[in-house]
């Protein structure tokens, strides 16, 4: 059994190889990435850094202020679209791909196609995202298989809510996102009746809403609470169908938007069919409310969630010194029964870089983060594209500023990602040293963590507990644990201090007891796996382990 590695990119930004471009740009001055770019050695290089799936974010149809009116395609207004290029999550058409990726606009689906085929034969599988919550303002399909009906097209747009309707209707109320004069061409948008927005917003939207999305009804009446699921809401089917659509297309898995925000009781019926339909397919859920985690997962069917305000949040806050590493113990200890069910990351396109002045400002100071995140247990790891190139996203792009962030709204390339690319070898040799040996402390981190069975199958036993804070061990800093089988144990040790520690780590006897696992009194030369160097050691209750920790980094000891 192998431990999913999943790489994220936007082939908007991954393949756009334009040297400068313009804030706020227009596809012409700024290009923008294309499937076809996503080439056999592009592919190989994710490969070889470590990755099991690719996870192509923005590959759907969407807003966008780009013309493609000659191809059949409703344009938008810009009133209604965020920045040039527009979000991936206001979808215009569920059964269609995004023009702005495409090199012939009119073969879209095709070159999609050829992508899913090629990171196939690459030994990747393929993510993509499903976004339930919300559609663009302008949704129109034109790829809708015969006998399926768009969204709205049949609703009772007099009444706010109705069982069988798509949208929650608003009345006469009016549309005032406070956006700037100059995007709203020649004339404000307006929209009879107005419908509630994706972040539920039952009322005009402002600026800091998702103005450009519409909020799908799944059931619920937002006025009363009551919840309408018999018969099967409109929505419900619709959405079923998209699912069926794609899955038929050779997608591995879903990244589910904002699952909280539909009923887990649509989860339980559809992933359940598309299961049975398409064994082995993956539905990860976007969720933020620890406490409907069990719910997503022993009810929606969902294998695995994001673990952001659990351990992306307590390991950002010990990186930055506001929280001491003791506390990741607490974090594992309330998700410990559903721990392999949730996907832990470092960085993903609603996060800020490490390498940003708003996070950590370099990159390497998140090793020890790392570390943690990548080997604590079985569970997926995740991580954006140039994120092991220590990418800033210090950029000013346009609709996003300078934020951390690298944009999803604009039309831009990224520096690292360009110049790892190069000529289209993916040798990295435009890359400066540092980024050379960060990209490759990546690729040996998570390649351990499918070629040692101990970190893709092993159990986890924290050591937390076991070692008080004392000189040769600082808790406040230092975070040990072990993984192991019942043929291989390894000692993991991060520190998430500016300074190389000397520890002296205690493996309590139950510990040994927990793995099956003998011991002796003896001294043993053992691999220490990230830097591959010998160090002698004694691996008993009775001895604790000596052994030097760098700064903000951490080692990975083979004990048996």
């Amino acid at each position: 059994m192998s431990k999913i590695i999943i790489y994220q990119l936007l082939p908007r930004l991954f393949g756009n190889s334009t040297e400068r471009c313009v804030a706020g740009g227009t596809i012409e001055q700024n290009g923008c990435g294309k499937f076809n770019d996503i080439i056999p050695k592009a592919l190989r290089a994710i490969r070889n850094l470590g990755a099991t799936h690719v996870w192509y974010t923005g590959v759907i149809e969407h807003t966008t202020r780009t013309s493609y009116e000659a191809y059949g395609i409703p344009a938008d207004h810009p009133a209604t679209v965020k920045g040039e290029a527009g979000s991936p999550y206001a979808i215009k058409d569920y059964y269609d791909n995004d023009p702005d990726l495409a090199v012939n606009v009119g073969k879209r689906r095709e070159e999609f196609k050829a992508l899913v085929d090629r990171t196939h034969k690459a030994g990747l599988k393929v993510i993509m995202d499903f976004i339930p919550n919300h559609v663009a303002r302008h949704y129109h399909s034109d790829n809708m298989p015969e006998g399926t009906y768009s969204f709205g097209e049949h609703d009772e747009n007099n009444l706010f809510f109705a069982g069988h309707n798509n949208f929650y209707y608003l009345g006469n109320q009016s549309y005032g996102c406070n956006i700037d004069a100059k995007d709203c061409a020649d004339e404000e948008y307006s929209e009879t009746p107005l419908r509630a927005t994706g972040n539920d917003c039952f009322g005009s939207p402002s600026r800091n809403d998702w103005y450009d999305t519409v909020k799908l009804n799944y059931g619920i009446d937002y006025r009363t609470g009551n919840r309408q699921f018999s018969p099967v809401p409109n929505t419900w089917v619709k959405m079923l169908k998209i699912l069926r659509y794609w899955a038929s297309q050779g997608i591995d898995g879903f990244r589910c938007d904002m699952v909280e925000m539909t009923p887990v009781e649509f989860w339980n019926w559809a992933v359940t069919k598309i299961k049975e339909e398409f064994p082995g397919i993956v539905f990860i859920g976007e969720i933020y409310q620890p406490h409907i985690y069990r719910s997503f997962i022993k009810d929606g069917g969902f294998d695995y969630l994001y673990d952001k305000v659990g351990l992306y949040d307590t390991l950002k806050g010990v990186m930055s010194g506001q929280a001491s590493a003791n506390n990741i113990s607490c974090t594992l200890q309330s998700t410990a029964d559903i721990r392999s069910h949730m996907l832990t990351f470092l960085e993903n396109h609603d996060e800020q870089r490490i390498a940003s002045d708003f996070f950590a400002a370099n990159a390497e100071r998140a090793l020890a983060a790392l570390i943690v995140s990548a080997t604590i247990d079985t569970q997926p790891f995740m991580l954006y594209a140039g994120q092991e190139l220590g990418e800033r996203g210090m950029d000013k792009e346009g609709y996003s500023g300078v934020d951390g962030r690298t944009t999803i709204f604009d039309y831009w390339s990224v520096d690292t990602l360009r110049r790892w690319k190069g000529d289209g070898s993916y040798s990295g040799e435009m890359l400066t040293e540092q980024e050379k040996s960060l990209q490759s402390y990546y690729s040996h981190l998570l390649n351990l963590c499918n070629s040692e069975k101990a970190l893709s199958e092993g159990q986890y036993y924290g050591l937390q507990y076991a070692n008080p804070h004392c000189d040769k061990y600082d808790s406040n800093h230092i975070f040990s644990y072990l993984r192991g089988t019942e043929n291989e144990l390894l000692l993991v040790v991060a520190n998430f201090s500016g300074n190389d520690k000397e520890c002296e780590v205690t493996i309590p006897e139950e510990a040994f007891a927990f793995f099956g696992a003998a011991y002796d009194n003896e001294t043993h030369k053992v691999k220490e796996l990230i830097s591959g160097k010998s160090i002698e050691i004694f691996a008993n209750p009775h001895d604790k382990v000596a052994i030097t920790v760098p700064a903000n980094n951490g080692v990975i000891i083979r004990i048996k």
